[in-house]
């Protein structure tokens, strides 16, 4: 997704010492995966009961978002938890400030228009490519309290949504660009995919 506009807290996901060296970066309290692991391109299970694991694992979601410095978006599979489970914080956008957001079992109810921006993503680091999005959502899912909730959402924070929401389905941001855009990051993407793994 796009970066977000805040001071680092941690070092980023990923570093690129030259044209060759991709290091793919610890991460915690939960370490991200990467482009590669084939974690990233499977669905997650819907989650049946929202007990207080549940619960710690979204608080470490966004501890992990937090600790990159620039994230504004994970979904559970990022870190390897196969749950239908999503956290967004945009912070500001268009002068208006945002609550974080954790979402069970999202999912996307209606979306209308097009929107064209660019979009990276924690797992793919250091890659970007113009994404073409719904302009408009609406949202459902469970919030940490266990209530149903119905989010609409336009702008950045149904794109970053729709973003998380697709890794849950096992779809990546590239996979929604062209074959000759993709063919374009194709040596960025290998060198990702080829990058010692952090343990």
């Amino acid at each position: 997704m796009p970066n977000r506009k805040r001071k680092p807290k941690n070092t980023p996901a990923s570093d690129v010492s030259g044209e060759d060296d991709v290091v793919l970066r610890e991460t915690a309290p939960l370490q991200l995966r990467y482009y590669g692991d084939p974690v990233l391109r499977k669905r997650a299970e819907p989650v049946v009961d929202i007990t207080e694991a549940e619960r710690q694992i979204a608080v470490q979601m966004l501890e992990t978002l937090y600790a990159t410095g620039n994230g504004i978006g994970l979904a559970a599979t990022q870190v390897g938890v196969l749950k239908r489970l999503i956290i967004v914080d945009i912070g500001e956008d268009d002068d208006e400030t945002y609550e974080p957001l954790v979402l069970f079992n999202p999912e996307i109810l209606s979306a209308e228009g097009e929107a064209f921006a660019d979009e990276g993503c924690l797992s793919i680091p250091d890659v970007t490519a113009e994404v073409k999005r719904a302009e408009k959502i609406v949202v459902e899912g469970i919030d940490v309290q266990s209530e149903f909730v119905r989010i609409e959402a336009d702008g950045l924070l149904a794109r970053v949504l729709l973003h998380e929401v697709d890794h849950l389905n096992g779809v990546l941001f590239i996979d929604r660009i062209s074959g000759l855009k993709r063919q374009l990051l194709k040596d960025e993407l290998l060198r990702i995919q080829q990058a010692e793994r952090p343990a």
